[in-house]
């Protein structure tokens, strides 16, 4: 070895290097200038012999075994450092490969320290990998945050799974960072990393936007998925879509079990037509998917992550999944996510201790650990376990177009004591159980989705009684859209199993949640666990003895959810147990009646008729908006006793026209129903000035839609239709109301 290139050598960082302890090799490893030329240093395991390559002059050079073990460098002429390459001989044939320690770094500073501070909501494009060209070499660039690493490789089907030969520069940030040349789409790739005690792990990408499921999970590098989307109307319009005025009908369920049970192949392209037609059928104006993020275990239907950016190859490719997205939306149909934020599985290749240390969850298991799950909590305190989940969220639905994300068991997030014991949780610096970070956290989410994605719904699925869940941020709320509201379903399906018999004793669990229907932005309905509940066809949830009663309180609660405050969700398997020209027409008067959606959220748009009169247990009320002649009266029997004659108060004089009635024949009633039109007299009842006489079907709704007849004057000019307040008599005289009557 010649006495220049031995005197450059820096044998303590080559032993570094050797023993694969070294986390900033691009230090030691690739070109540098010296004052004698540039200096190539290279480490290929095993190999005796290695060549350059200069490709300007198409020179080869000899580089010098420093060490046995496969240490190699060489000292090139020149000021400049020249473009090369590394070829080795074996059995009389060339490898040529270029130097992964020639390119810079594919991390910017300026990325590093928006992951720090929590700023990077498209971090997808900086962490995992991405297949690039770099000064003209294809390969592919990969970095991952291990801030507690002693050393990070990436390792692969591309180098023998040897985490030696691509061992990653540790950036300031702790982000580990290496741009391989030649590596392509379709090859699988692990990090592996070495702990300060001298452990050695793989680990699955965090940001990885594929998995091989057999063989780990294992990442796969992947394209950017390319697709040519049809839905420009819809995403235009999705600020509409998701207007707090507009009708919200969603449909839950879980893909790979729709496509079972409908015969349907279980792939997210081959199903698109038959999920849309079938939706729109319904009358559902979004769907909610089970989570279709990558998931290891089947068991868990998605709800244990393993990918936060990638679909499950379960049902197809990426692309696969943007035709089942752009269909829904050419359907007139919006698509809404299950993402669990709340925990993560464990896992010896996935987030659980990621590092070496708890770097996405807390160390203290009292924070880090839910014992009713035996799941792993994130660490909301992080900003770059923020920007991690922020940023896969923000992935969804700019790459993917999903128009929002129900976010489950946000109480896990919210309240430190939530399904613990005495002594199993640790309180906040102000001695209270709420969660502080995980609420700065959720706030930081919902504002950064909303000012990213215009019109992206988000919904809370909690159950522990936050106060201002949907409140504006600005107003010391969390700023979600919408909160499902379980103790509604919880409480309106154990009275719905009761015998009809013993209903009146328990009315108020009807009529108390108005008491806070309006205190936040809910969606009601039955979703999964109530489905679930059921344990069968839905329908044997529902009281009665025989199917015909089971029906006709199935047929019940669905008009009762649809004509009550707030937007609507129901699972798939509830969906299925109706009947399905009922469905549809529920799902017709939901989005085509103002009254049922426009002042869905404000109490405005509810008045009790009557509440009372437990012992028929009846329920009358008012579904309105700021116009009259929008107004719906909702008369509910939830006894299986018809009642003829009954007078209803209204609160305005004119026609009141039965529009939908739940036991028509034609839904498999008995057709206990109010043919002709009724005219309001003015006879006081319910405290309302007039009143109408109807037939009350048992176990039935009836919904009546109001219009004011129109007084003729003795010009035989037609009068002008007279809007009246619901607040106040309408300023009718007695004698035109008298007219009215006779006509």
């Amino acid at each position: 070895m010649k006495k220049a290139l031995y005197e450059l050598l820096d044998f303590p960082e080559i032993e570094a290097v050797i023993y694969s302890e070294e986390d900033q090799p691009r230090n030691i490893l690739g070109p540098r200038m010296t004052d004698d030329g540039v200096l190539v240093q290279a480490y290929v395991p095993g190999e005796e012999k290695l060549q350059i390559r200069t490709l300007d002059d198409g020179k080869r050079h000899k580089m010098e075994l420093v060490d046995e073990s496969g240490f190699f460098a060489v000292l090139l002429p020149g000021s400049e450092i020249p473009p090369y390459e590394f070829i080795r001989k074996s059995g009389g044939k060339e490898t040529v490969w270029k130097d992964p320690y020639a390119f810079d770094s594919p991390v910017t500073e300026q990325d590093e320290k928006k992951h720090q501070a929590g700023n990077l909501a498209r971090a997808w494009e900086v962490l995992g990998a991405h297949p690039a060209t770099v000064g003209g070499v294809s390969g592919v660039s990969f970095a991952v945050w291990a801030p507690n690493a002693m050393r990070v490789s990436v390792v692969g089907d591309f180098n023998a799974w040897d985490g030696r030969v691509c061992q990653m520069n540790r950036l300031p940030s702790g982000i580990f960072a290496l741009f391989v040349p030649g590596v392509t789409a379709g090859a699988h790739y692990q990090f592996e990393l070495k702990l300060k005690g001298g452990m050695v792990y793989l680990k699955s990408d965090p940001y990885g936007r594929s998995f091989d499921l057999k063989t780990g999970p294992v990442s796969v590098v992947t394209e950017t998925p390319s697709y040519a989307w049809g839905d420009s109307s819809w995403t235009k319009e999705r600020a509409a879509h998701s207007a707090p005025d507009a009708p919200l009908a969603i449909c839950q369920l879980n893909f790979g079990k729709w496509c079972l049970e409908h015969g349907v192949e279980a792939n997210y392209a081959a199903a698109a037509g038959a999920l849309a037609e079938a939706l729109a059928a319904d009358g559902f104006t979004h769907v909610e998917l089970s989570p279709l993020m990558e998931y290891p275990d089947e068991n868990s239907e998605g709800y244990e992550t393993c990918g936060y950016f990638a679909p499950t190859a379960r049902y197809g490719s990426a692309e696969n999944f943007m035709k089942l997205v752009d269909t829904l939306h050419q359907k007139g149909i919006g698509v809404v996510m299950d993402f669990v934020a709340s925990y993560f599985a464990g896992g010896n290749s996935l987030l659980a201790a990621f590092d070496g240390t708890f770097l996405y969850e807390h160390l203290d298991p009292r924070r880090g650990m839910h014992p009713a799950f035996g799941t792993h909590i994130f660490n909301y305190g992080r900003p770059e376990v923020c920007n991690f989940l922020i940023a896969a969220s923000v992935y969804w639905a700019e790459i993917f177009h999903i128009d929002g994300f129900k976010y489950t068991d946000v109480a896990t997030m919210l309240f430190q004591d939530y399904g613990r014991n005495e002594g199993e949780w640790v309180a906040n610096l102000y001695g209270g159980n709420e969660n502080l970070e995980a609420v700065e956290f959720l706030k930081k989410l919902n504002q950064v989705l909303h000012r990213e994605i215009p019109g992206i719904l988000t919904i809370a699925e909690e159950m522990a009684g936050w106060n201002g869940l949907t409140a504006p941020v600005e107003k010391d709320g969390i700023g979600f859209d919408y909160k499902w509201n379980h103790w509604w379903a919880d409480e309106f399906l154990t009275y719905m199993h009761m015998d009809p018999l013993f209903r009146g004793a328990h009315q108020d669990d009807l009529t108390f949640c108005t008491v806070y229907a309006f205190s936040e932005k809910f969606l009601i309905g039955f979703g999964k666990d109530e489905a679930v509940r059921a344990r069968g066809p839905f329908t044997s949830w529902m009281a009665g003895n025989d199917e015909a009663a089971k029906e006709a309180n199935l047929r019940l609660a669905l008009a009762y959810i649809t004509m009550h405050p707030g937007k609507k969700l129901l699972n798939n398997a509830v969906a299925e147990a109706a009947d399905k020209s009922y469905l549809q027409a529920l799902g017709k008067l939901y989005q085509e009646l103002p009254a049922l959606h426009r002042t869905d959220l404000m109490a405005d748009g509810f008045e009790w008729i009557s509440n009372l009169d437990w012992e028929r247990s009846l329920l009358i009320f008012l579904r309105k908006t700021e116009k009259a002649e929008d107004t719906l009266l909702v008369v509910c029997n939830f006894s299986n006793v018809a009642y003829g004659d009954v007078s209803v108060g209204v609160p305005y004089a004119g026609k009141y026209k039965e529009i939908f009635n739940s036991d028509a024949e034609a839904y498999g009633g008995i057709g206990v129903v109010n043919p002709r039109v009724k005219m309001s007299v003015e006879a006081e009842q319910d405290e309302r000035p007039y009143s109408i006489k109807v037939k009350i079907p048992p176990l039935g709704i009836s919904v009546y839609q109001y219009s004011e007849q129109v007084a003729k004057r003795t010009d035989n000019k037609t009068a002008k239709t007279r809007q009246a307040s619901p607040a106040k008599k309408p300023p009718v005289t007695n004698q035109a109301a008298k007219s009215r009557k006779t006509q």
